[in-house]
């Protein structure tokens, strides 16, 4: 090979090097920016978060929370005739009812921590029992853990609740104490799990309560059941306060199910309401 020609070879491959280097620093320089946006928009997100967490405090969040749910569980049967042979049911339903405790964070009473107004909205039911038919209702206080379905206090979508400072009040319909003294009471009712359902066995008596699923073989599994609804707060300031509630309706515990006739449950929870306005 002539001095031409290495000449040539030589200034062909310094120009691969380069050409090879010049793609590499723009590769190098592309990660590096993906990188950075990576970082950026994750830094971005913790300060958004901060942020939002900062203006939440500012503008009382923590004024009210849902720290406790206590639910109520059994069963019933709309219906019953009975004969010397058999036992038939129509309507056979679970009802779980559920006192949900709104915490106004103080023992004093002020414009800032007391209800003006209290609705619930945006009822929905996330998963859907395999037996039976979900819907939602509001129950007085005074009939809590007791058998009955309140055909007129059906819950569509939107319940809302009057607000009243009287010592006494009438709690057959929708009533809160302004300074949150008694809890929102619902009831949610699994109906028709069983129609026109026959017990042969008439050597034991039929006892009406979570027990009668068992004997008319109704999976406690086939009654899962979860909703969600939202409730909004108004207070005397006239700021308003959300939060979204979800529910799994406990029908069985470490210890107890449906089964033994009733359970009771009692949930600690973390629901806290953010000043939207």
């Amino acid at each position: 090979m002539n001095k031409k020609e290495k000449k040539k070879q030589k200034i062909k491959v310094t120009t691969k090097n380069k050409i090879i280097a010049f793609f590499t620093i723009i590769l190098l320089l592309f990660l590096c920016t993906l990188t950075f946006q990576k970082v950026d928009a994750s830094t971005k997100k913790v300060n958004f978060e901060n942020s939002l967490l900062s203006f939440s405090e500012k503008n009382g969040n923590t004024i009210f929370s849902i720290n406790k749910i206590v639910f109520f569980s059994s069963c019933d049967s709309k219906n019953k005739t009975s004969s010397r042979s058999n036992f038939t049911l129509e309507n056979l339903y679970t009802y779980t009812d559920m006192a949900l405790f709104i915490n106004h964070h103080s023992e004093e009473n002020t414009l800032e921590n007391t209800l003006k107004e209290v609705s619930i909205q945006n009822l929905k039911f996330n998963t859907l029992p395999q037996e039976g038919s979900p819907k939602l209702y509001y129950k007085s206080l005074n009939e809590f853990a007791t058998s009955g379905i309140p055909e007129t206090q059906a819950i569509e979508n939107t319940l809302n609740f009057t607000i009243s400072s009287e010592d006494s009040v009438d709690l057959s319909t929708p009533t809160l104490y302004n300074n949150c003294a008694n809890p929102i009471t619902l009831t949610c009712i699994l109906e028709n799990i069983k129609n026109d359902y026959t017990i042969t066995d008439t050597s034991n008596p039929i006892t009406y309560n979570g027990s009668l699923l068992k004997r008319c073989d109704v999976s406690i599994s086939n009654l899962s059941c979860s909703l969600s609804f939202d409730v909004l707060i108004t207070n005397n300031q006239n700021e308003k306060f959300k939060t979204s509630i979800y529910l799994n309706l406990p029908f069985e515990d470490d210890s107890n199910s449906i089964y033994d006739g009733t359970i009771t449950v009692k949930k600690d929870t973390n629901f806290l309401f953010y000043r939207y306005e």
